[in-house]
């Protein structure tokens, strides 16, 4: 990293608690480039879509959104939705509409079991558990390809098809991140997850894919697994995890539950990659805006920092990243947990403890 190195940031906080985790996340961020001796900084600009947005405009971001965001190191997402606006406008005109228009097609999903949490997984806590999915972010059953029609037949006759692309380039690329993540983690192990034995055409290109791929990396052990069985071992064999890999819609299944089991989704991070750097990748928390709760200062913003913490690997800061991941562990050990975790702090108090643990 060269000296004085300012990175250009988008924020996007969106809807709901989105506003208030992004809001926490740039806070602990600020702190950390304040603290770099100016080594680094954080030039933020702040884009206000999202369904407040498109409630004035009729759209979710800019007709030249995409154009705007181009440009930029990195993009900061919050959560977006509300319920003014129907989920799959507010998903497919802001979030994917991002993540397809800059293929940003793998999406890194860790599942890490932090101290101070109590898990639901009774096996959390005399097992150190510890293992990351790799969702393919770009096609399989996300894609948006359909349709509905005859809604002339009158009540009862309307069809829906909506079509998973699976191509062997889309396959490939994010089975061979996984391997290759693999042999950076201690225990270099993928698990491949399919539904093949339902899903004859997709599912068996991705299998097929998998295994030559496989190939390739002889020091990395390998499973198939299908998605129920799958399932089943993130609650009954965990330690048997590494990496995760699969499809898109499996991918979002699983990741949210390892979150859950892991203690709450407010913890989840993730990260929207375009691997190549032809785009800027996108870091967000794996939850939703949560209406419920939206601006009662109740929001868990371990999930935004821990993205953040993703955002600084990819921007070649992986000291800065370990810093913040010790920062966000000895806040959850030291007890000072929103509601969602057992806890009594505010979105604000965690985040004052998130800076102070940057200077133990």
């Amino acid at each position: 990293m060269t000296r004085n190195r300012t990175f250009h940031i988008a924020a996007i906080p969106a809807d709901g608690v989105g506003r208030e985790v992004v809001a926490a996340g740039r806070a602990v961020l600020d702190a950390l480039a304040n603290d770099s001796q100016g080594a680094f900084a954080f030039d933020w600009q702040e884009f206000p879509w999202g369904c407040d947005y498109y409630g004035q405009t009729g759209r979710m971001m800019a007709d030249d959104g995409l154009e705007q965001l181009k440009d930029f190191d990195a993009v900061y997402f919050g959560a977006v939705g509300w319920p003014t606006v129907p989920d799959h406008i507010s998903l497919w005109g802001l979030r994917l509409k991002i993540c397809q228009s800059f293929d940003q097609w793998a999406n890194v999903r860790p599942v890490h079991f932090l101290p101070g949490i109590t898990s639901p997984l009774r096996k959390a806590d005399h097992t150190e558990l510890d293992w990351v999915v790799v969702r393919e972010n770009s096609e399989g059953e996300y894609a948006g390809l359909g349709g509905r029609n005859f809604s002339g037949r009158g009540p009862g006759g309307e069809v829906a098809v909506q079509s998973a692309l699976f191509t062997e380039v889309g396959c490939e690329r994010i089975i061979r991140f996984a391997f290759d993540l693999a042999r950076t983690r201690d225990r270099r192990k993928v698990s491949s997850v399919t539904k093949s034995n339902a899903q004859q055409y997709g599912m068996v290109l991705w299998d097929d894919v998998f295994q030559r791929v496989a190939a390739d990396y002889p020091d990395v052990e390998t499973e198939s697994v299908l998605v129920d069985a799958m399932s089943a071992k993130f609650v009954l064999h965990p330690e048997d995890l590494s990496v995760v890999v699969a499809s898109n819609l499996n991918a979002d299944i699983l990741s949210d539950l390892g979150s859950a089991l892991a203690g709450s989704l407010g913890l989840a991070a993730s990260a929207n990659l375009n691997p190549e750097r032809r785009f800027p990748s996108m870091f967000e928390p794996v939850h939703g805006s949560a209406p419920d709760i939206a601006g009662q200062g109740l929001a868990n913003p371990i999930g935004a920092v821990g993205s953040a913490a993703l955002m600084l690997d990819h921007l070649g800061l992986p000291e800065q990243a370990a810093r913040l991941k010790k920062a966000i562990e000895n806040t959850t050990a030291g007890g000072i947990l929103t509601r969602d975790i057992g806890g009594t702090a505010s979105t604000e108090d965690v985040t004052k403890a998130l800076i102070d643990a940057l200077n133990p």
